[in-house]
Order: C-alpha cells, then structure tokens, then sequence
C-alpha cells in the first residue's frame, strides 16, 4: 500500500487529516486522483447515504451594482441610464411569489457588494426609499417576503461585519459568501480580484468568522480556475476547516469552476477540466469530512456534472424552476426530471432540503441553537424528522388521503426484493446493522438510530426484514379486538401540546364543550359495547381537576357491577399518579385498590416520546420517563399487565425514537418475570391539525408516511425477542395505510373501538368504528389470516 492509499484510506473512514497531511495527499493526487476519488466517495455514501440534495429556490437579483470589478463577472455592471439600481419592494415580493407558486421553498438574493460605497445613483435610490445601505434594505426585503410567501430567504451578500450578519440573521434562514481563494496574487493588476477590495482573503476570512460567532448557518466555497495553483485551493479549504472546527456553522462548501464569458478581461483565460473539478470535489470532501455538504454547481457543467457524484459530490445546490442563474445566465439550470435522472441514474435519491441544511434545524437544539426563533414555525412546517423538505404528499395521519405512491412502490419493492438489484447505493453500516437484525441479533441503540435514517434500498430491506421476522414470531395470523373506547371527560389541566382533546383552563377550546361522564354513563356505555359483542372497554380521559381515586374506583365499580365479564383496560400512568397523589396514597397502595375494583390491564398511553428532552418540549409538566415506567413497573408486579405506545411526528426524531424503543425494551426486560412484561407496542403517529403545539407554529404537521411505516418496521426489529404484537392504529394510518403497515412487520389491527375521540378532537377524518366483519375483510385483501383476540391475545370465549 503507497503513501497515498494509506491517506486516502484513512480519510475515507473519517479521520481528520492534519493540515500537512492534507497538502501531501492533495500533491500526489494530481498524479494519481484515483484513489482520492474513490476515498470520497466511500466518505460521502457513508455519511450522507443513498441521497444526493438539491434546494427548490428562486432567484432575486436585488441590484447588480456592485463596488468590486472582477475580471470574471458579467452579473455586476455599472448604473445603466433609465435602469433603476434596485428591485423595487414590490418586484421582490412578485418574483418571491412567482417561486412559492412553482414549490419552491427558498428565496435566494444574490447582489452586488455594497455598491453605494461606489456609486452615488446607488446611494441617492436607497435613500428615496428610505434606507442607508444595501444591506438595510436587503433585511427589508428578506422580512417582506417572509410576511408574504412561505419562503425561506437565503442571501449571498458578500462581506459583512458582525452586525450586519446578526441583522440579517434575523430575517433569513442561512447566509453565504463564497471565499474563492486565498490568493493575495489575484488582488494585483491584470488579476481577477484587481479593483475587488472585497475580495481580500482577510475580509472573506472575517465574514466566515462573523457568522460562526452569530451562529449562522453558512455557505461558502471556492472558485477553481481564476488563477489560483492547486495549493492555493487547498490553502482555502484548509482556511475554511479551522473556521468550520471553531464554530460548527459551515453547512456546504460550494466547488465552482471558472467559466469565461465574453466581454470580460478574462474572456480568454483557460476553463477547468471535468478531470480537474472531480479532484478538486474529492479534495473538498476528504478535508471537510463527512458532514459538511460539498457541492456543484450543475448547469456550470451540463454535459459533465453527473460524473462529479462519483467524486463525492453530495449536492447541487439551488436549482430554480422559475428564474435563470443571473450570475450565469448562459447557463441555464437543467430541468429538475433531468437532474433526478443523472442522479438516480448514478445510485442516489434526489431529495429536497431547505436554504438550511438538515443538520441545523432537525433536532429542537440545533433549530434553537442556529435559527432565529421567528423563523422556526416556518422550518418546522416544512421539515420532516430528518430535516429535509417535507415530501409533497396529500397523506397527514388522520386525513383521509391515500397513501404516497411512493410508499406503495416501496413495499411492493421490498416483498419483490428490489435492493438486491445492483448498483443501487446503501451504506456499510446500515446494510450491517440489517444483517444482524435478519440473524436475530438485538441491536443497540445507535444502530436503531440509524435504521430509522435508511432510504431508497436500504428501506425495501428494512421493510422486508421486518416481515421475516413478524412471520417468525407470529405466522400470519392478524389479530383485532372487538372494544369501545369511553373517554369519561375531556376536562384537563395539564398542558400537553400536542393534545387537542382536552378542555381546561391552559388549553386552546378547539373542538366541543367540555364535559364529565358519571359513572352510571361510563357503565350504560360498556353495556352497548357488550351487547355488540365487545370483550374490551377501554377508559382513558383528561385530568380532571376534583378528581380523586375514588373517581376512578367508581368508574370501574360501576364497568364491573354492569356487566362482570368485562375486561376493563384502564387509566395511563398519568392517571394513575394523579389519583395516588390527589388520595394521599402510593402508586402501589392505589394501583392494588383499583385492581381489586377490577381494573385488568394499563394502557401504555401518556407515554409519548420517553426522552425527557422532547417531554419538556411536548408536555412539560407531564410525568417524566422514570415517573412512567415506575409506573408500569408497580403494575407488573401486582399482577397487571400494560402495553407500551409511541406518539411521535411533533419535534423529536429518529434518535429520540431510538431512545424511546430502548427505554420500552428496558422496561420489558426488567418487568419480564412478572406475567410476560408488556403484551404489545402501538405507534401512534401525530394528527397535528388541530393540536395547540402546531397551531401555535412549534412542531412539524406529524410524520410523513415513510416516517410512519418506518417506526412500524424498526419497532418489530427493536422489540424482536421481546414483545411479539405490533399494532397500527387504523385511526391514525388509515385503512391502506394500515394494509401496507401489515405488510412491513405489524401483526395485529387494535380493536374496534365503538367511539375514538382523541384523534377525531386532533382533526382525524377517520370514522370512530371500524366493524369486524371490514376489519377481516381489510385483513384478508393482504393475503393474512384474521383472528379475533381478547385484550391479551386470548381466543375470546
């Protein structure tokens, strides 16, 4: 192995190369870039996946005056007679427009720097509309389209001072300055950057400073071809590293290639090679490492750039199905179907991010930490888990919309056994972490993490995995219960988020009048739930504010007393506290009092997400993770049973339900020995529409349906071993949403229900009754056996 293969090979598995090291190995790739190449492309697949991404933009030129003459630019040009220097407010807000309509998500400004430094017909127009300097108006311009369309803006304004960064900060999503170069040389006559005083490296080097200390999300790059030397680029990218090492804010680094332009002083100056782009590419990401972006521009290469993924490209960068490149105008954006071809032509799913890439506004601390708070409720709507845009689908949990066509395909993909197709790319470490799924093996938590990230391929063998291991466990038999749903009140004063059922005093009244069932209703109810042939009530409800556990005592007495035979599946953790606490008893003390009052089993509801970082986002003055499992615990060890539920598609993501799978199989484990530990898990997907915390603009519109089938399949991975059944809540899912869940691990359909309240109060469209005879109808159309069951998986007598 040479020098360079060793180096090569060391970065492509992520271990920073020191500065002398990256100068080494960026000399003997000139002569031997195959191994570079290779190195970075090995780095990106294993960081980014099998996704290259692009953002939706439109383009606002808000002048094209500009104080620096490069020898390159054909964008900036001086005052023209009759030519007003600026767009007008109302030009923005139209072209801002004309972008929202065609589904784009940011508005990228791209101006000249500080032009009224230069010239006076720029200064004389800023102050006819009231502003002092290009950078005041711009901010203007970023809040008028963030009043008017759904855009994120996004602006390449040049060098900028702390101030102004921060200004601007609070008015776009992410900022950018291209570095281009560190070369000093290029500032001199006959130069590119001769009359560029704003292209000095010093001042560049300051504005990357300024926006990692103002927290920005940041785009920067370099210009390949002006006139630097190879070092000279390396220079820059190492320059952009330690900016990078100190702040954590550059999100992309952007390798533009030079191209001449007639009319120009450098008309004649030689363009570079495909070749020479590609080292370059493969340099950038072996320097940056695996989780900076590194990108291209694609229609500054037409013919070449698809060779550039094989470089270890992982992003195009703003493409526009509206405005042309101004800054290149004879270099049309090429037409998003094209793109999406040479990428997945190549291995790769094209997807979609915001102006901000995903790492800084999926995770609720990243959003905090790098996005203005303003800003947030708009991130947020248009976000999925992972951060990128949202797929463009009708389907919400609880909407009555089909489910994506893509969805569909992927299912039909995995039980067709599509990913072993070659040439399709996965990562290493996902298609391990399966391999030990498929041979049984218990995965940790990061691995499950992991598993919730797979797209394309890797997702079709999740899915079918999944399925092997739900035949495995269970066959194919698919169990549903006959039950009813009695919520005896929807009075409650706690203030959950995301719980658009309750009504009290700290909640939005948004769906019907408060009310309180006696228990003498509660017990009319399961009487007509038992003459429709239920085995099973379920009793959940707000916290009411009197309520003590005789209230609860009394709705099981009055459930029992009715009709004896009834299994009653009662009270979450929640509830439980409440009354123990409100009786001035225990947990233990109260819990043995209402099961000898014929309580049979807790539902594993009020869980949510069990990381207390998203509880005290979600529902902070909830019980927390430990409050819920003990809970549970006390129950298993008086002889109850309980299931487990996830609600999830608020704020948190894939690791926090990792973290919550782990916290369940915990407490399956340490509650084993005390009558089988938990008899199910449910996933329980966010219906957002009418839940307090989306309306007020902080958490996303629930998962996408990906996301959904994915909990459901990773679920039965995680739990395998440990708890058999995997539901999937028709109400939330949807009929063929619930088929295609069956078809990815899930094995039973839930109950009945007679009356669901909840998500019907969260804006569900679904009915509050799906029959037995649909049930088995639904469950025969996938080819499975249905079975009815008791509440624990009983044969009903």
């Amino acid at each position: 192995m040479t020098r360079l293969d060793a180096l090569a090979g060391a970065a492509s598995e992520g271990r920073r190369l020191s500065d002398d090291e990256v100068r080494q190995l960026a000399s003997w790739a000139r002569h031997d870039p195959a191994p570079v190449l290779a190195a970075a492309a090995h780095l990106r697949d294993q960081a980014c996946g099998p996704v290259i991404t692009f953002s939706k933009k439109v383009f606002i030129p808000l002048t094209k005056l500009c104080r620096d003459s490069c020898g390159y630019c054909t964008f900036a040009h001086p005052p023209r007679p009759g030519e007003r220097a600026f767009l007008t407010m109302d030009e923005v807000v139209a072209i801002a427009r004309a972008g929202e309509e065609a589904g784009c998500r940011e508005a990228l400004f791209t101006l000249g720097d500080k032009p009224e430094r230069k010239w006076p017909e720029a200064r004389a127009e800023l102050a006819s509309m009231g502003y002092t300097s290009t950078i005041e108006y711009l901010v203007a311009a970023c809040r008028a389209v963030l009043e008017e369309t759904n855009l994120l803006p996004h602006a390449n304004p040049g060098a900028l001072t702390s101030d102004e960064t921060e200004a601007f900060a609070r008015v776009s999503v992410s900022q950018g300055t291209m570095l281009e170069t560190l070369s000093e040389r290029l500032l001199k006559r006959g130069m590119a950057h001769f009359a560029a005083p704003d292209k000095k490296p010093a001042v560049r080097l300051a504005t990357l400073e300024a926006a990692g200390e103002a927290r920005v999300p940041f785009t920067t790059g370099i210009l390949v071809g002006i006139g630097e030397t190879h070092e000279e680029r390396i220079d820059a990218l190492l320059a952009i590293r330690a900016s990078h090492e100190r702040h954590g804010h550059i999100q992309e680094v952007i390798v533009q290639n030079f191209r001449a332009k007639p009319g120009t002083l450098m008309a004649a100056h030689p363009e570079p090679t495909a070749a020479e782009m590609s080292l370059q590419i493969a340099l950038a990401r072996l320097v940056m490492g695996p989780d900076v972006g590194i990108q291209a521009p694609p229609n500054l290469s037409p013919s070449d750039y698809g060779r550039y993924i094989d470089a270890g490209l992982s992003d195009w960068g703003g493409v526009s199905p509206v405005t042309p490149d101004h800054v290149n105008p004879e270099r049309p954006w090429p037409k998003l179907d094209e793109l999406q071809e040479v990428t997945e032509g190549k291995g790769f799913l094209l997807l979609q991010r915001l102006a901000a890439y995903p790492a800084y506004v999926a995770a609720p601390a990243e959003l905090v930490r790098w996005v203005d708070p303003a800003l947030h409720a708009r991130v947020l709507y248009a976000v999925d888990a992972e951060g990128f845009v949202r797929a463009d689908e009708a389907w919400h949990a609880g909407m009555n919309e089909s489910p994506p066509s893509a969805s569909v395909r992927a299912v039909e993909a995995a039980g067709a056994g599509a990913w072993r197709v070659p040439g399709r790319t996965v990562r290493a470490s996902v298609m391990v972490a399966l391999d030990r799924a498929a041979d049984g093996v218990e995965l940790d938590e990061g691995e499950v993490a992991l598993l919730f990230t797979s797209r394309g391929a890797e997702t079709e063998r999740l899915y079918a995995i999944a399925d092997d291991l739900r035949r495995a466990t269970v066959g194919d038999e698919v169990t549903y219960v006959v039950n009813r749903n009695i919520n005896y009140t929807n009075m409650c004063y706690f203030r959950c988020g995301f719980c658009a059922f309750s009504k009290g005093p700290k909640s939005l009244n948004l769906r019907g009048e408060p009310y309180l069932l006696t228990p003498e209703e509660v017990a009319a109810r399961a009487q007509e739930a038992w003459d429709q042939g239920a085995s099973e009530v379920c009793m959940q409800g707000g916290i009411h504010h009197s309520f003590t556990g005789d209230n609860y005592r009394d709705y099981l007495t009055a459930v029992k007393r009715q009709i004896p035979q009834m299994h009653v599946h009662a009270f979450t953790a929640l509830e439980v506290m409440q009354g123990a606490q409100a009786s001035g008893v225990s947990v233990y003390d109260f819990l043995l009092d209402l099961k000898e009052a014929g309580l049979a089993t807790l539902p594993g509801t009020a869980a949510e997400i069990l990381d207390d970082e998203i509880r005290d986002i979600i529902c902070p003055d909830k019980i927390n993770t430990e409050q819920w499992c003990e809970v549970h615990r006390i129950a298993h060890s008086l002889g109850l049973r309980s299931n487990a539920t996830m609600m999830f598609g608020t704020v948190e993501g894939p690791r926090h339900w990792a973290r919550h799978l782990a916290v369940v199989k915990r407490l399956h484990k340490e509650i084993g020995d005390h009558n089988g530990g938990l008899f199910e898990f449910v996933p329980l997907p966010f219906v957002h529409m009418g839940a307090p915390i989306y309306l007020k603009g902080r958490s996303r519109r629930g998962p996408t349906f990906e996301e959904a089938l994915k909990v459901h399949a990773v679920a039965r991975i995680a739990l395998h071993g440990y708890i058999p059944n995997i539901q999937v809540s028709w109400v939330k899912m949807g009929e063929e949403g619930a088929k295609l869940a069956l078809q990815v691990g899930v094995n039973d359909l839930g109950g009945t229900l007679m009356n669901e309240n909840i998500s019907r109060a969260a804006g569900a469209d679904h009915g509050q009754e799906l029959t037995a005879d649909r049930m088995e109808a639904l469950i025969r159309s996938v080819g499975r056996v249905p079975r009815r069951r008791t509440t624990l998986y009983g044969v009903p007598v």
